[in-house]
């Protein structure tokens, strides 16, 4: 049997060659596709389950704020609200007298620069019912007002800190400021009293 090949039209390719060269690498490659998918069925099994935790969670939230509203129409009744109006004052009155003023300075000592001193302390309740501190403090200069606020900032107690208002004392070498912050007492004094 004799066999012609035109090498000249259809040029010799070793086909085990080809494939010991590529095949390696299309193997791998295959392998790498099959892991990306496995990852990414995983992840949008993971996501499926999480917008599952999530609608669940916001259900609990609509029907705590359903329960809130239901509450709240009921204690807008006019026969509840002289009690409601009662125990809002009363819990007001509750949360002035357990504001202690012996821990505000000791906490405040703690960050107050030497060069300073406290001229006057008005603590009030914001929208949030939290103890919100205005002083006013004297000092030499104005660089140991911003080291107050830096040390306020860095304290546990104080929180979003702030220079209010700041202006020349009588005499040319004092400086007036008004410092403003929120202040969070300890837990366990919370516990205490």
């Amino acid at each position: 049997m004799r066999l012609d090949i035109n090498l000249a039209t259809r040029p010799y390719e070793d086909a085990r060659e080809f494939w010991s060269r590529w095949g390696l690498g299309v193997g791998l490659l295959g392998l790498l596709t099959l892991v990306l998918m496995g990852f990414a069925i995983r992840g949008w099994v993971s996501a499926r389950r999480d917008r599952n935790a999530i609608a669940q969670l916001q259900q609990q939230i609509a029907d705590k704020d359903s329960e809130k509203a239901k509450a709240q129409a009921f204690l807008e009744m006019a026969a509840n609200r002289s009690t409601r109006d009662q125990s809002q004052f009363l819990n007001g009155l509750i949360q002035r007298k357990s504001f202690s003023w012996t821990r505000v300075f000791e906490d405040l000592e703690r960050v107050m620069p030497n060069n300073l001193h406290v001229v006057s302390l008005r603590p009030e309740l914001n929208e949030q019912n939290q103890v919100e501190l205005e002083m006013k403090v004297v000092g030499d200069t104005r660089s140991a007002m911003v080291e107050l606020v830096h040390r306020m900032e860095g304290s546990k107690h104080f929180q979003g800190s702030q220079l209010v208002q700041e202006t020349q004392g009588e005499n040319a070498a004092s400086v007036i400021a008004t410092v403003s912050a929120v202040y969070v007492p300890d837990a366990a004094d919370k516990v205490g009293k």
